[in-house]
């Protein structure tokens, strides 16, 4: 089948052309992003397959379905894009890689915390620069430190898993409880309790209009002094300019790793060095020396990038065969193909 790529970046093609050896599809890629401006790229295709920054509202969606499009087969597990209503008004198919980074993302989580604590960054600076003063440099023992974890799903279990390693006492908190979390010796409770009795917190559900600017000015007073907050998830869930008065005020918290942040439309996956960022709030936290920020690259092992791309295009031909998981359909659409599409309840 001919398949549409938008947003092509270069980290992730030879990925999706590898994968394609063993599904032989008409693979097109195109380096503009996705939106009703540039939707009728996609006329005559009946796959399309957008990445997580593609903006598909209705107008966008409704371009694609009167341009042949029968199939979006996202490239990420998030959909916060995507109109799905819309989608299945429209008779789409609509189907996603639901999880491909579980411990990509948990691993990527650490090492921020091991940063901030160490303050590594500062120190490649200084001895860069010749300066090996350990001023400043004094950090924690990982052992014996208190870990919330905010969404124990898999991401969640597999930092659990590692937070058990370092001899860490694990809270959780979720609608949810997670056995194998329970097994590693994770204690559930609600989430004042864990945001005032953990040492770090790292975030790890996904972003709902309940779950947006979870922590807030309100909740950030909550937090122990000297804490550390970790978000690899969506950076809806976290008010920066709350999170800039908390970090001045030092009498909570301490420290801040961020893989996202919630205007980073138009500002990640993109290089902007020699331009000037219009966002305040964001300049501001990079200058922060108790903040570290990375652009969105929790995910971005090979191993992670690799089972996107195996099963992005194994959701195209599952489409074509019209045998696909359940699991990966948010919208089954009209017939495939190869007859009907089933789905099941979204996770």
């Amino acid at each position: 089948m001919r398949i549409a790529f938008f947003s092509e970046h270069a980290f992730q093609t030879p990925f999706l052309i590898e994968a394609n050896r063993e599904y032989g599809h008409e693979l097109v890629f195109f380096k503009e992003q996705l939106s009703r401006r540039t939707a009728q790229l996609a006329a005559g295709f009946v796959a399309v397959c957008p990445f997580v920054t593609d903006k598909l509202d209705a107008e966008t969606l409704r371009i694609l379905a009167d341009g042949g499009t029968k199939l979006i087969a996202l490239r990420s597990a998030g959909f916060n894009n995507l109109d799905l209503a819309a989608a299945e008004r429209l008779g789409l198919c609509v189907m996603r890689v639901p999880a491909y980074a579980p411990t990509a993302i948990a691993e990527h989580a650490v090492a921020l915390m091991l940063a901030l604590n160490r303050r590594i960054n500062h120190a490649y600076n200084r001895v860069r620069e010749g300066n090996f003063s350990l001023d400043h440099l004094v950090g924690f023992n990982m052992e014996g430190r208190t870990v919330g974890i905010v969404g124990t799903g898999k991401i969640g279990e597999s930092l659990a898993r590692i937070m058990h390693g370092f001899g860490c006492h694990i809270l959780g908190y979720d609608i949810y409880q997670n056995p194998a979390c329970i097994a590693l010796g994770m204690k559930y409770v609600d989430l004042p309790t864990l945001l005032s009795e953990s040492d770090i917190v790292s975030l790890h559900c996904p972003l709902t209009p309940e779950t947006k600017h979870l922590i807030n000015e309100e909740t950030l007073k909550l937090m122990k002094p000297g804490s550390m907050l970790i978000n690899t998830a969506r950076g809806g869930l976290v008010n920066a300019e709350a999170v800039i008065e908390a970090l001045k005020r030092k009498d909570g918290l301490a420290y801040v790793g961020m893989d996202v942040y919630e205007r980073e439309e138009g500002l990640f996956f993109s290089d902007h060095s020699s331009s000037i960022i219009q966002d305040d709030v964001f300049e501001l936290l990079t200058t922060m020396r108790n903040v570290i920020v990375t652009g969105h690259q929790a995910f971005l092992t090979r191993e992670a990038l690799a089972e996107i791309a195996h099963t992005t295009l194994g959701n195209v031909a599952d489409y074509e065969l019209g045998t696909p998981n359940p699991k990966n359909v948010l919208s089954a659409g009209v017939e495939g193909p190869g007859g009907p599409l089933h789905q099941s309840p979204r996770e």
